[in-house]
């Protein structure tokens, strides 16, 4: 009677748990992926309401999702979908979002955040708090904004970042339009700068090549005010191939200096 009453509470559990629909928050802290918190909230839930996971089709059942993504690096709110929220989550996240995010000056790498490998290394020294922002305000609006190779934009059905870890060429998406709502300097202690908690933006935005796109123009201001004859121009065929570090537009042909963005975070 006992092992009876037992396995009707575990079914009703699971009932309860095929029956949500709804929306709901989770944080996600630095390390894993989006799609692995899903899965991990996924296999937590189902362990919760008895159900065995292996070899039980019932698993496929349960209809969970989040809308957006959070890099690894990244801590902030995913937003799940579980049900029928699965199909809320496009309308929900059509709005705009707002990030928080550490800039580090004079640096760049190739997936443009603090886990990649440098590439590029320029003098910061001559930035000053004014110049940034006053850098900040060319990046407030409708602007252009080439997405980073390390990202989950995909290419023949694979992700643009699987195909970079495998060492495979790879060419940067072209220039997208995106809308920065607000944007202002928090902090400025070179080499780093915070940008503060009202970065707000539309979807489809990536702060990691705000960050580095900020530390080229601030490199090239810099550049701007060195005399003419003072400035070493590089060849025409030695310039640099850092895939969207490459998009200058500037006439002076020197590497831009890109900077790293250590952290982001998303703020409820």
């Amino acid at each position: 009677m006992a092992g009876e009453a037992g396995g009707s509470a575990l079914g009703r559990a699971a009932d309860k748990l095929f029956s949500l629909s709804g929306l709901f928050a989770v944080r996600k802290p630095k390390g894993p992926t989006s799609a692995a918190v899903l899965n991990l909230l996924k296999e937590r839930l189902l362990a919760e309401a008895g159900v065995q996971t292996k070899g039980n089709k019932r698993n496929k059942v349960l209809k969970i999702g989040h809308g957006g993504t959070l890099d690894s690096a990244a801590t902030g709110v995913l937003v799940v979908g579980i049900g029928k929220g699965t199909k809320m989550l496009g309308t929900m996240l059509a709005g705009s979002k707002k990030y928080t995010a550490i800039g580090m000056l004079g640096k760049a790498t190739d997936t443009l955040d603090a886990t990649g490998k440098v590439t590029e290394e320029k003098p910061y020294d001559q930035v000053t708090k004014g110049d940034l922002e006053n850098v900040l305000q060319k990046f407030t609006g409708d602007i252009m904004q080439v997405p980073p190779l390390y990202s989950a934009l995909k290419k023949d059905g694979e992700r643009l970042s699987t195909l970079m870890k495998r060492g495979k060429a790879v060419e940067a998406k072209p220039a997208r339009p995106v809308r920065v709502y607000s944007l202002s300097l928090q902090q400025f202690q070179p080499p780093l700068f915070t940008l503060g908690k009202d970065v707000e933006c539309d979807g489809g935005f990536y702060v990691r090549s705000l960050v580095n796109d900020i530390g080229k123009v601030c490199h090239w201001l810099k550049i701007s005010q060195i005399p003419r004859s003072a400035v070493f121009l590089e060849p025409e065929g030695q310039r640099g191939t850092r895939g969207a570090g490459n998009n200058n537009q500037s006439q002076i042909r020197l590497h831009p200096s890109g900077c790293t963005c250590p952290a982001r975070q998303i703020s409820a």
